[in-house]
Order: C-alpha cells, then sequence, then structure tokens
C-alpha cells in the first residue's frame, strides 16, 4: 500500500469515526452483551450466538440460538472496515454508512425485543453494562461520520465549481 495513500485515508477524521466503531462492534464479539439477573440468583446472558441461562452452581444451558443477531454483529464492522478503504468514492461511502445505520438500528431493536422477551417470560431483571451502549455510540459514530463524509463531498464540488 502506498504511503500517500495510506495518508490521505488517516487524515480523514470521517475514517476514525468508522475505525471506532469497527473497534467497538468487535468487542460485541466476546462476553455478554446483554445481562439478566433473577432472584433467585439465575443468570441469563446474551452473547454472541446464544442466550445462555445458569443457575447458582450448575453449568450454563444454551436457551436460544441468535442467528440474525450474530451476522448483524459481525457485519458492522466488517463493511465499517470496507468503508474506509473506498474514500475516494464517496457516494457509495455514503450509501454504506446509511445502510450501517440501518443495520445498527435493527440491532438495537433486536436486543430491546430479545430484553423484553426475556424480562417477561424469566421474570429477571436487567443489569447495566458497557456493552450495551456500544450500538448507541456506534449510531452516534455513524452520524459523525456520514456528516464528514458529506462535508468532503461538498468541498470538492465547489472546487469543481470554481475550476
Amino acid at each position: 500500500m502506498d504511503s500517500k495513500y495510506l495518508a490521505k485515508m488517516i487524515q480523514r477524521i470521517q475514517s476514525l469515526y468508522l475505525f471506532l466503531i469497527a473497534s467497538l462492534s468487535s468487542l460485541l464479539f466476546s462476553g455478554s452483551i446483554l445481562t439478566f439477573i433473577g432472584s433467585s440468583g439465575t443468570i441469563i446472558q446474551i452473547t454472541f450466538a446464544n442466550i445462555v441461562k445458569s443457575a447458582e452452581g450448575n453449568s450454563l444451558e444454551v436457551i436460544g440460538k441468535l442467528l440474525p443477531l450474530s451476522i448483524i454483529i459481525v457485519l458492522i464492522p466488517l463493511i465499517s472496515l470496507i468503508t474506509i478503504f473506498i474514500f475516494k468514492k464517496r457516494n457509495i461511502q455514503l450509501r454504506l454508512i446509511l445502510f450501517l445505520a440501518i443495520l445498527c438500528i435493527l440491532l438495537v431493536v433486536a436486543l430491546i425485543h430479545i430484553s423484553i422477551l426475556t424480562i417477561s417470560k424469566q421474570s429477571v431483571s436487567l443489569v447495566p453494562g458497557f456493552k450495551m451502549m456500544v450500538p448507541i455510540a456506534n449510531l452516534i459514530l455513524f452520524l459523525l461520520a456520514y456528516l464528514g463524509i458529506r462535508k468532503d463531498d461538498r468541498l470538492v464540488k465547489s472546487y469543481d465549481r470554481l475550476r
């Protein structure tokens, strides 16, 4: 990779936003995304691919699979990194960022839906955690990246009009 190419890519603030999105989203690959605890000591965790239940002293029991959620969690950092490297094609970048924002909204809706179902079926309460805020932070970063790319696009178009 040419060093000038890399320098141009890194100089843009939206590349930093997209890298932060990929980094934050990769945190969702391990550990629990959401944790619930019941009055009897039952712990239910929403992980990357499963809903896992554990009672006091018992082993982990998978009570549900989350394939659509796993696909969304994999796509967000992957497409974010791809979007960084196509910085010369701003229109495609804008479309990809809008697609990523839709994926992130779907992730938030899916997590809320899973939370409501888990709370109602298992009579547990949600334990606040850092990872539950990652999709919201990603949405803010998507907005900032979108605005940065749109600003660059307008700047380039204004230079083209001056020629």
